[in-house]
């Protein structure tokens, strides 16, 4: 068992902290192969009731996937077994969610802090998304050449209006209200209480169905979310992202002539062109799609962006020099061809993805 995540029973609860504060909680490739076949044995023991996920450190619940050491792992020969580090992680994270989203158990996230990326793909999936008042949730992706993944093709597209369009376009960040009003969060606990709720679980009676028995545990300690700043901006957001093309919702923001549709105009213009181009297409077509068919299309894009100088550069500037100055190749949206975005979405059978089934 890997020391970043650490897996126990209490009881009739099993419990996953993802331990690595230091880095804030963020997923490597030993933490999915350590908790993928746990969760799978928890599944089959009938001892174990439901499943509770946690991070440790008190400042976030996941970062994200580590993709700094995939993108470094891309410089140089690294590779796990026959596979290159970006193909084994992906595939791992991915299985990982895939489970999680069909779990036939209570699936508990207890989100508090910061919670990006891979941290929604190890919460979003579950059956109940418990946040607090220190939550501050992001998609932040197309920062660094990449995409909302970890099933965000899914779940963006069933936020209210144009919400999931402009939140996995521009990486906004979301508070605990935005969180609930939008359907992640199920429930808002204090961060005191956190621990209180884990007990109270453990010490649940847990005769009859086992989602009621959670249900009501997080009920009575359920806290008010207030108002979500996020809704007040419904209208204007879906006015401006509703569009398939992402050079109409640049000219939509220009039109608005506000302050906030001028800074999420600038925001979009640092983006990577590519990653906005291929985020938009993907959360379009997952607006009606199953999530077991998105899944081996995340995964294929996973494997057409990181193989990208972009995604590299993006990583360099965002998370190892930090100058925030990407040079993004190509630089202009009007540079990147639909031939060039279909190529990312193309099937190729060495990028093929069957996740395993969940019984």
């Amino acid at each position: 068992m890997s020391e970043d995540v650490l897996l126990e029973t209490r009881g009739p609860v099993g419990l996953v902290t993802l331990n690595r504060p230091q880095a804030l909680n963020a997923l490597n490739l030993g933490m999915c192969r350590a908790m993928d076949p746990q969760l799978r044995a928890w599944a089959d023991d009938d001892r174990v009731r439901a499943v509770v996920i946690r991070g440790a450190g008190g400042r976030a619940f996941c970062a994200g996937g580590d993709v700094r050491a995939v993108a470094a792992s891309l410089s140089g020969p690294a590779t796990v077994g026959s596979e290159p580090l970006s193909r084994a992680f992906f595939r791992a994270e991915y299985a990982l969610n895939h489970l999680i989203h069909h779990y036939p158990k209570p699936f508990i996230a207890l989100v508090d802090g910061v919670c990006m990326g891979g941290g929604l793909g190890l919460s979003a999936h579950g059956a109940f998304r418990v946040v607090t008042e220190r939550l501050m949730l992001s998609m932040p992706e197309t920062a660094i050449g990449l995409f909302p993944d970890v099933g965000g093709g899914w779940f963006l597209p069933r936020f209210p209006g144009e919400m999931g369009t402009y939140l996995g376009l521009t990486g906004a960040r979301c508070d605990a209200a935005d969180a609930r009003w939008l359907g992640y969060a199920t429930h808002q606990i204090a961060a005191s209480r956190l621990e209180d709720v884990l007990a109270a679980l453990v010490d649940a009676d847990w005769q009859g169905a086992a989602m009621d028995v959670v249900a009501r545990v997080l009920a009575g300690s359920a806290a008010d979310s207030g108002v979500s700043p996020l809704r007040a901006r419904v209208e204007d957001i879906a006015r401006c992202f509703s569009a398939d093309r992402v050079e109409d919702i640049l000219r939509a923001l220009e039109a608005e002539r506000s302050e906030w549709a001028e800074q999420t105009r600038a925001t979009l213009m640092r983006m990577c062109p590519m990653s906005l181009k291929v985020t938009l297409r993907q959360l379009r077509m997952g607006r009606g799609g199953d999530y077991d068919a998105m899944v081996p299309v995340e995964y294929r894009l996973s494997q057409a962006l990181t193989a990208r100088a972009d995604f590299r550069e993006g990583i360099r500037a965002v998370l190892v020099d930090k100058d925030q100055k990407p040079r993004w190749s190509p630089a202009s949206l009007d540079a990147v061809s639909e031939d060039a975005v279909d190529a990312c979405f193309a099937q190729n059978p060495s990028d093929s993805f069957a996740p395993a089934a969940v019984r």
